[in-house]
């Protein structure tokens, strides 16, 4: 079992910047593909970005591309999101996600284990 606690969340003017971090237990953590999912109110759960398990590859949300960039760090079973530029459309609760499976999916319920989530307001 994995367990994902989120942090870093916040209130940003629009063009500021967030680094949201997931610290995950456990000594399996690179077996893992991880994902970042947002949800804002009345609406779906989306995938934001994807990285594989020991970060060979990453995926995003194409309204996210050139402002986001997942990271992880299997030493410290970490796994981050660095949002720059934000915009108020990216106000939503993040969570970050495991997969056990490498291969990239933008279904929520594919992955198996989840974190509680961490608020990102944006003001314009």
């Amino acid at each position: 079992q994995v367990q994902l606690v989120e942090s870093g969340g916040g209130l940003v003017q629009e063009g500021g910047s967030l680094k949201l971090s997931c610290a995950a237990s456990g000594r399996t953590f690179s077996s893992y593909a991880m994902g970042w999912f947002r949800q804002a109110p009345g609406k779906e759960r989306e995938i934001v970005a994807h990285i594989t398990k020991f970060a060979t590859t990453t995926r995003y949300l194409d309204s996210v591309k050139g402002r986001f960039i997942i990271s992880r760090d299997n030493a410290k079973n970490m796994v981050f999101l660095q949002m720059d530029s934000l915009k108020p459309e990216d106000t939503a609760v993040y969570y970050c996600a495991a997969r056990p499976s490498n291969s990239y999916s933008n279904t929520a319920n594919e992955y198996a284990y989840w974190g509680q989530g961490t608020q990102v307001t944006v003001s314009s």
